[in-house]
């Protein structure tokens, strides 16, 4: 009697898959994927008896676990990276960062600068990005051209730029993208006001408005700095925190970016509301930003994922060291050894950024029903030897350059570390000719 074999698209056999969701790690097991789907995940010995797939992917010393989730970035930045170094945040954006966009910034500056950081983000494990800049159809050009997955800003601020005139302009023009972009199954879209600084109440109760209406994320910079919140409760008598929850932004679908410095009532307000926070640690110390209360956050049941920010301020779009980097501080700060453990990094660069995003039933783990997005790490190295837990391992000794593969809604983006079916060669000189216009103008 012949075994009727179930056809399938891939199947893909890791010696260890990290699910996340739960937090289990399976030894030598498989996972089907068919239409973009996760259809199964079993022992690799039963996977080929059940199924038949059109391609086969054995990963004898690899881990897989799902795309890595960059929470906050702007990725068009990548065009600036190193451009103004070694600098506090105010400086480095009136005197250096905002001159530059305003010389710069373009919709072919967007494009280009997105394809970049696509590029890196991609090689470095990344499936999905939460951006927030200028442009974002030029930007959502970029992320469909690479296959990514992309929440796209549409972004306010009060000032005048080469993209839009006033905040209302901006919003208006971001909308329009969206209904653009609709219907395209890997570009979302989210309301994002630059910063409490730099928006007005009548700008963010129009947002607050908005975000109830479409089902939409916020996403916000929030207590990045001591003078950012010196001059609110100056102007407002208030807290930026205490500020937006006046305005009703508070709330499972708000995320705030950096929360550096936040007092106790900041912190209940945030966990109360259900907030996210989008932690970016390398950022925030090469700007001498500060120390996030990661490990107190948590305690509180906030929802914190990773986020990279641009590679203007970082200068690296590099989830592997923003894992690493947040697992320390949080024990270092907090004087306990056992604050954020690896298995929770993961679950912060991965899970925790697609429920902030409001994509939690969508991707950021490996479960049955989810997309395909996923990212195989190489642990077969002598410095990954031995190997008693790989999760540790990916967070305390792997990096960025051991990642091999990547897939997104089940399409092979990354293939043994080398990007497929984009033009390196197109893409390098656009590069050139934008550094070239940039140090001529500084």
């Amino acid at each position: 009697m012949t075994t009727h074999l179930e056809a399938i698209d891939l199947l893909i056999e890791a010696r260890w898959i990290a699910a996340v969701d739960p937090d289990i790690v399976h030894k030598n097991h498989a996972v089907a994927v068919h239409h973009g789907r996760i259809v199964a995940i079993l022992p690799a010995s039963e996977a080929r008896s059940r199924f038949k797939a059109t391609e086969y992917v054995s990963l004898d010393e690899h881990i897989l676990i799902p795309g890595l989730i960059n929470l906050h970035t702007h990725a068009a930045m990548s065009l600036m990276r190193g451009i103004a170094d070694d600098l506090p945040l105010m400086t480095w954006l009136q005197d250096h960062i905002w001159p530059a966009e305003a010389a710069h910034v373009s919709a072919q500056f967007v494009y280009d600068g997105t394809r970049l950081a696509c590029a890196e983000m991609l090689k470095g494990g990344i499936t999905c990005f939460n951006d927030m800049y200028f442009f974002p159809d030029a930007a959502a050009a970029a992320a469909s051209e690479f296959g990514m997955r992309a929440v796209l800003g549409i972004t306010a601020i009060e000032f005048p730029t080469t993209y839009a005139s006033d905040a209302d302009d901006y919003i208006n023009k971001g909308l329009a993208v969206r209904e653009k972009r609709l219907d395209h199954p890997l570009i979302h879209f989210c309301l994002a006001p630059h910063a409490p600084y730099t928006v007005t109440d009548k700008t963010f109760e129009r947002i607050a408005t908005l975000s109830s209406q479409l089902n939409l994320p916020v996403h916000c910079h929030i207590h990045e700095t001591q003078h950012e919140i010196s001059e609110s409760l100056a102007q407002h008598q208030l807290t930026p925190v205490q500020r937006l929850h006046e305005l009703s932004l508070l709330g499972p679908g708000f995320i705030g970016v950096h929360a550096v410095h936040l007092n106790d009532e900041d912190l209940q307000l945030l966990a109360s509301t259900g907030s996210n926070i989008a932690h970016c640690p390398s950022s925030n110390l090469k700007l001498a930003s500060g120390f996030a209360p990661v490990a107190r956050m948590l305690q509180l049941g906030i929802n914190v994922g990773l986020g990279t920010d641009g590679a203007a301020s970082n200068n690296r779009l590099d989830l592997f060291s923003e894992m690493r980097l947040a697992s320390l501080l949080a024990k270092g700060l907090s004087g306990d050894a056992s604050a954020l453990p690896a298995h929770q990094a993961l679950r912060m660069a991965t899970l925790n950024g697609a429920v902030a995003l409001g994509l939690g039933d969508e991707t950021g783990s490996i479960s049955v029903g989810k997309s395909a997005d996923l990212c195989a790490v190489s642990l077969a190295d002598l410095n990954c030897r031995p190997c008693y837990d790989p999760v540790s391992h990916l967070v305390n000794v792997a990096g960025r350059e051991s990642v091999t593969h990547v897939w997104i809604a089940g399409k092979c983006c990354v293939d043994h570390k080398r990007l497929t079916g984009n033009d390196q060669n197109d893409l390098e000189a656009a590069i050139a000719l934008w550094q070239n216009a940039l140090e001529f103008r500084r």
